[in-house]
């Protein structure tokens, strides 16, 4: 397949994800698209938060899949193959230390490198079927100076000293998400949350948490195929995405 025709470099755009799903909307979007915009003026974060990006010097890429093999029970599934095929594009560059923090960020050390936003598109018919999930992606390529109200970022100019290009950067990238979604439909879940759990940030360390007013340290697990955090101190405990906070130094 010659992905390149799959994709589309916009010069300015509010937000790729946003774009993506008005071609989907649209009836324009076909399985494998992609948009990578040199500029996002409105960048989307998970939980209603605004992803942060220089013009031109970092990946911010939507891509489209209909995920026709795959069930709603599978949304999980989908985003543990995402955040492997991002870890994995940016650690060769990195020279290693690149993990997942639950449960799609991207961390170099204990810095954040990247960022993924997964939104689905539903239908109507028998309950409520997976037509097509949006999966947008921020990943720091040159971008050095940093907003101050941003945790702990990081790019891989920041640790390399090496200048990228957006283009070719995003177009790597984008074969590497094709690929893996070949493989999450062939292998097994069980391998899957394996690798995924391997690459987890804070695997089997103490992690200092916040759920409400609640401080609390608690050993990380690993994932359930739910997308629960798993850790465990006096008591093992689990945890939906947005319902505790990790507090880093």
């Amino acid at each position: 397949m010659n992905t390149n025709r799959l994709i589309t470099i916009l010069d300015s755009v509010d937000s790729t994800n946003n774009y993506a799903m008005q071609q989907v909307h649209a009836g324009m979007a076909k399985h494998g698209m992609a948009w990578v915009a040199k500029e996002q003026v409105a960048g989307k974060g998970q939980r209603g938060k605004v992803w942060q990006s220089a013009p031109g010097q970092n990946i911010a890429m939507s891509l489209v899949l209909e995920p026709i093999s795959l069930k709603l029970a599978d949304q999980f599934c989908l985003s543990m193959a995402v955040a492997l095929a991002c870890r994995d594009f940016f650690n060769q560059y990195a020279g290693g230390n690149t993990f997942i923090k639950w449960p799609n960020d991207i961390y170099w050390n204990d810095r954040k490198a990247a960022g993924i936003l997964i939104e689905s598109v539903i239908g109507a018919s028998n309950g409520g079927n997976w037509k097509w999930a949006v999966i947008g992606i921020g990943i720091n390529l040159n971008q050095t100076a940093f907003d101050p109200t941003i945790p702990n970022p990081i790019s891989l100019q920041a640790i390399t000293g090496k200048t990228y290009d957006l283009v070719e950067m995003a177009t790597e990238l984008h074969e590497n998400l094709l690929q893996a979604y070949d493989r999450l439909l062939q292998e097994p879940y069980e391998k899957l949350e394996q690798d995924y759990c391997r690459k987890l940030y804070k695997l089997q360390h103490k992690q200092t948490l916040k759920k409400g007013d609640q401080v609390f340290d608690s050993i990380i697990q690993g994932v359930n195929r739910k997308g629960q955090l798993l850790t465990k101190d006096t008591i093992e405990r689990s945890f939906e995405f947005g319902e505790v906070e990790w507090i880093i130094d």
